[in-house]
């Protein structure tokens, strides 16, 4: 864990990177989220004196800036204790997290041994950990989600995704952005404006200072959410 932040400027959230979620003592689910935007983002928050947190899932990446407070996580529930922590004293959450949709039901405490015969896994659904930060929001809290999709159906499952976690932004890249050093996004507002950042895409280290302006003017209009 890094250094507290400085006792000034906007509390900002930051989740970022995947989970590991266990098949047995050694082997996990896991996906190849690299944590760069979240890191990026958090370094710019940083840059602008705001006070900032990030929790960080499994990945080599870290950032290293000692201004930023950082906690690491491997799994679903680890984050979710954290969210749980750090969610309700924030003004911004920023859910760059790639968070395994399911994990398996019964992970073995022991290594699972080599046999003839195939496994079967039973997975299980984690739990939405953006929509219960969403149901238990203050006024004046900004939430900001991603999606990511198959181009062609991006648009509108980031739209879908916006509306059904109640979020005051969805960030929507297609799948091949996942692990690159650049993405093609379209920031998507609650209140129905669209934005395309570019006709292709740019480094995250170049969307994260797009991004930052685009939840300052959240926190500006600090709108309260029924």
């Amino acid at each position: 864990m890094s250094s507290p932040p400085r006792p000034n400027g906007r509390r900002i959230l930051i989740s970022a990177g995947p989970t590991h979620e266990p098949i047995d003592a050694v082997r996990y689910i896991a996906n190849r989220s690299s944590g760069r935007l979240g890191i990026a983002l958090a370094q710019r928050a940083a840059n602008a004196a705001q006070d900032v947190t990030l929790l960080l899932g499994p990945t080599p990446l870290t950032p290293t800036d000692s201004r930023i407070a950082l906690h690491r996580f491997q799994t679903t529930h680890d984050l979710d204790l954290l969210l749980t922590e750090h969610f309700p004293s924030c003004d911004a959450l920023v859910m760059a997290a790639a968070v395994a949709d399911y994990r398996p039901a019964s992970p073995s405490p022991t290594k699972i041994r080599r046999a003839a015969n195939p496994l079967t896994l039973t997975l299980e659904p984690t739990p939405d950990l953006l929509a219960n930060c969403s149901s238990r929001r203050r006024p004046g809290q900004a939430i900001v989600g991603f999606s990511l999709e198959p181009a062609e159906t991006l648009p509108a499952a980031a739209r879908e995704k916006l509306i059904r976690k109640r979020l005051d932004l969805v960030v929507a890249n297609p799948l091949e952005t996942m692990d690159s050093s650049d993405i093609d996004a379209i920031l998507l507002y609650a209140g129905g404006r669209e934005v395309r950042i570019a006709d292709h895409p740019v480094p995250k280290s170049a969307f994260a200072d797009v991004l930052w302006t685009a939840i300052q003017e959240l926190l500006d209009a600090a709108v309260p959410t029924s």
